[in-house]
């Protein structure tokens, strides 16, 4: 009689676990491996990141954040790349530098992202529902200045863990900071 009440408890063990991490695992937060080298040196190839989809239902993207979207031209693969442009913003890319107008004024972007003045230019009005992003390894990325405005409905969710490599465990990895805007 005890082998049944413990396979009953090792049972609804499994059931709740599964209650718990299904849910959490579908709208919390998914796990990313880093493809490529387009966020060099921010982030290598198999960087292991957990991806929180949950912030962007409570709040829209910030400038600096490293997110995770779908590929415009194919929903079935995910890019990773840095919020550079704001909704409502005229972002302009020339020789290497990127530049917002936002309010009237037009700022240069004080970043150390940016590498040769070899890169592609762009130029984008974003509508409400668009943002502006760019890997940080700009010489070699995929990104808004190719493809154009990233559409907020591709948007999964931001960088909030990088676990792998274990010497660089780290909280919102990536995330940089803007004072000049």
């Amino acid at each position: 009689m005890e082998k049944k009440g413990s396979r009953w408890e090792v049972l609804r063990f499994g059931i709740i676990l599964l209650a718990i991490i299904i849910p959490f695992r579908l709208f919390v937060a998914q796990p990313f491996i880093v493809h490529g080298a387009s966020m060099a040196d921010t982030f290598s190839q198999d960087d292991y990141l957990i991806v929180d989809e949950l912030s962007y239902l409570l709040r829209d993207p910030s400038r600096g954040e490293v997110i995770v979207f779908k590929n415009p031209d194919n929903p079935s693969q995910h890019f990773i790349k840095r919020v550079v442009g704001l909704p409502g913003e005229t972002v302009s890319v020339r020789g290497g530098e990127v530049f917002i107008l936002k309010d009237g004024q037009t700022l240069k972007l004080a970043e150390g992202y940016l590498g040769s003045a070899n890169q592609r230019d762009a130029y984008a009005v974003l509508a409400p529902d668009e943002y502006f992003v760019m890997g940080d390894n700009r010489e070699v990325s995929w990104d808004s200045r190719y493809w154009g405005a990233l559409k907020r409905d591709r948007i999964r969710g931001r960088a909030l863990l990088r676990l792998f490599p274990f010497n660089q465990v780290d909280y919102l990895p990536g995330q940089a900071e803007y004072q000049n805007l």
